[in-house]
């Protein structure tokens, strides 16, 4: 293409887009709310996903011992259970500790020995961290085979209720944004529709003088590009300081509502959405006019 060409398509669609300011008005109005709420609920998606894995990862396996198991048999034992595939974090609980632990929560230690004949019923345990929360289950089999475990709890009930609950969040998230992206391109799509039939007269007296369709398809082109990247900048924007708003909102309560506050992450998400927006204006552009090159 000619450099003199392509500045001729730039001013037809600048000079299209002032002619029907309007529509064009229109047309980003509608970019721009159909990707705002995708933004908003890709991030919403994104952050129950985040606070399902952070809820995973706090999942822990309490391997109890034997009472009567001698401390150097106690340290072995961690050794093995250190050595299991998928571990990444063991920590001792002596039974003293155990013993200070209930006081706090039933009442002071000398009322416990006490109760016990002075003698410490409690045995050691170890708290067990997985790098992968969905192998949970493996590891404390692995665990409760170990010689000298007597008991392995991490809750089973409730963490494999967690994890059904987890995939039918994601499920349903992965779900709604094929929805909204969908709804959101139909929008798209049927609003720069609209503007390009508006105009369908003048499609028509161009190719009844001669001009190619491409050369037709070009200006349209560039006015669906520009409306889409218009429409989608102003909804990544309002995205952007909505989520800065929201973080700041939450402040000191993020430690129960650990929410995203990786800058990439939104930055990669906002940038998807001006590019995604882009993209839609520019295409639906070019199929919405095919049907009218046709004299």
């Amino acid at each position: 293409m000619k450099l003199r060409t392509a500045g001729y398509f730039f001013r037809q669609a600048a000079l299209s887009l002032w002619r029907n300011i309007w529509m064009s008005l229109a047309a980003a109005a509608s970019v721009a709310i159909s990707m705002f709420l995708l933004g908003a609920f890709l991030l919403l998606v994104f952050n129950v996903n985040h606070i399902a894995a952070n809820l995973q990862s706090n999942v822990e396996i309490a391997a109890f011992l034997q009472v009567d198991v001698p401390r150097q048999v106690s340290l072995h034992i961690q050794d093995q259970v250190r050595a299991l595939p998928g571990v990444t974090e063991v920590t001792p609980v002596p039974k003293e500790e155990g013993l200070k632990q209930l006081s706090q929560q039933f009442g002071s230690e000398q009322d416990l020995l006490a109760a016990t004949g002075g003698v410490n019923p409690l045995p050691d345990y170890l708290r067990v961290r997985v790098a992968d929360p969905q192998t949970i289950q493996s590891v404390a089999g692995a665990i409760k085979a170990i010689p000298g475990v007597e008991k392995v709890n991490y809750g089973q009930e409730v963490v494999e209720r967690l994890f059904a609950v987890v995939r039918w969040l994601r499920w349903l998230g992965v779900g709604i944004i094929v929805m909204l992206g969908l709804g959101a391109l139909s929008l798209i799509v049927l609003t720069i529709r609209l503007a390009v039939y508006s105009r369908r007269r003048e499609i028509n007296i161009m190719k009844y003088v001669g001009a190619t369709d491409w050369f037709i398809r070009w200006p349209f082109f560039l006015e669906g590009l520009w409306l889409g990247l218009l429409g989608s900048g102003v909804a990544a924007v309002a995205v952007y300081l909505g989520y800065r708003v929201v973080l700041n909102m939450v402040g000191p309560a993020a430690v129960f509502v650990p929410l995203i506050r990786d800058q990439g992450l939104l930055l990669r998400s906002t940038l998807g959405l001006v590019a995604g927006g882009s993209l839609v204006g520019a295409l639906g552009s070019l199929f919405s006019i095919r049907r009218f090159l046709k004299v």
